[in-house]
């Protein structure tokens, strides 16, 4: 069977310095908020054109964190796609908030602009909740339209959030999604693209206050610079908490492993796009093949294709065809957001999300990742085409 994702290409790759960085916070005895971690920060916020990164406990919680220094809670409304993982959603009841969902452009699969725009008049116009931001998804690792989002942002005085738990190095015109954003997130699971070997995540910004006021969310609201200038205490100000937060510090030994990666991201972002270009030069001519915004580059967190959606040729039957042919697949994600039951509770954008509902039946995703040889690709292409021809 083909792999996948294959991390162990990439951990073969990076070889003994990832185990040595890995062995040295072991010895160190420094496996929470070590010296890793700063120098982690640093080297993620220049990487992302960004001028503050906060590293945090996982993709979620980096969501999480700017809702609560916002103060969005309840009868607040936060504008997100229902075509996405279900975290992109999840922040907002856990802080009181309600989601909003917002179809997808068929193309892109990334949030429509003008679904968005649609959705934040209709909440007006009801009244019963206030908008309050947008989080824009970069599904499968490709750009959302920030520079429409942003507009429509702008115009509603909402703040936006690029959730680029997929797309973290993605770009639009060579500047990264928080060049339009207020922040922009990440995750670093282990199949992401830039991914650790645990859980964790990052929230970029711009503005020094509010990153100061994440970093105090961030470990129970303690006490940071900002609270305890020109003050005196007759205690360790460490235990003193000014503010409701939670406990989301990422492992050391995670930013030990994400300092090697990042050495070999630009290098792993070119070899995922010659793949993507290899598998568009062999399946464009018969299957609907990935988009991205013209200036756009991917980080292709998956490749994502669609078929026709008939019981002899669609997707259900292209899956199995492929696992006998040594080739792994997975739909991402065959139940939108809205229709969960959990879910299925809060607004929707006028219509409904048809959009969505579609391509939720008809994408499936194949291997991925930059170490995906071209004789593995060769296989998996001449698999599809065989099965395409076959059901014409």
């Amino acid at each position: 069977m083909i792999p996948f994702i294959d991390l162990q290409a990439q951990r073969k790759r990076l070889g003994q310095p990832l185990e040595d960085a890995i062995l040295k916070v072991v010895r160190s005895g420094a496996y929470i908020m070590g010296p890793e971690i700063a120098e982690f920060e640093g080297q993620l916020a220049a990487f992302g054109q960004a001028p503050h990164a906060l590293s945090c406990g996982s993709g979620t919680e980096a969501l999480v964190l700017p809702l609560m220094a916002w103060g969005i809670g309840p009868g607040d409304a936060v504008f997100c796609p229902s075509f996405t993982f279900a975290a992109t959603a999840e922040a907002m009841p856990l802080v009181g908030a309600s989601p909003v969902f917002v179809d997808i452009d068929p193309e892109t699969y990334n949030l429509d602009p003008e679904s968005l725009q649609a959705a934040i008049e209709a909440v007006k116009r009801e009244g019963k909740l206030v908008p309050r931001a947008v989080i824009a998804v970069d599904l499968f690792g490709g750009p959302a339209d920030y520079p429409a989002i942003a507009r429509v942002c702008a115009k509603h005085g909402l703040k936006l959030i690029a959730d680029s738990a997929q797309g973290f190095g993605c770009t639009l015109a060579g500047r990264h999604p928080i060049h339009w954003a207020d922040v922009a997130t990440t995750s670093f699971f282990p199949a992401k693209p830039l991914g650790c070997y645990g859980d964790g995540g990052a929230v970029l910004s711009k503005d020094a206050r509010f990153h100061d006021l994440l970093v105090s969310l961030r470990v129970h609201g303690q006490a940071v610079k900002s609270d305890i200038e020109g003050k005196t205490f007759e205690h360790d100000p460490k235990y003193l908490n000014v503010r409701i937060g939670m406990n989301s510090r990422m492992d050391t030994i995670q930013a030990a492993v994400l300092l090697e990666k990042l050495k070999i991201f630009e290098d792993e972002i070119a070899a995922r796009n010659r793949v993507a270009d290899r598998y568009a030069a062999g399946l464009s001519d018969l299957v609907k093949t990935p988009t991205v915004l013209e200036g756009g580059v991917s980080v292709w967190a998956q490749y994502t294709i669609e078929l026709r959606d008939t019981p002899e040729g669609g997707r259900d039957s292209l899956g199995p065809y492929l696992r006998e042919q040594g080739v792994p697949t997975a739909v991402y994600y065959p139940i939108p957001i809205h229709k969960q039951g959990v879910y299925s509770v809060y607004p929707t954008a006028p219509g409904g999300l048809p959009v969505t509902e579609a391509k939720a039946g008809r994408v499936i995703s194949l291997p991925m990742h930059p170490y995906l040889s071209e004789d593995d690709q060769d296989q998996i292409v001449a698999a599809i085409r065989a099965f395409v021809k076959r059901n014409l």
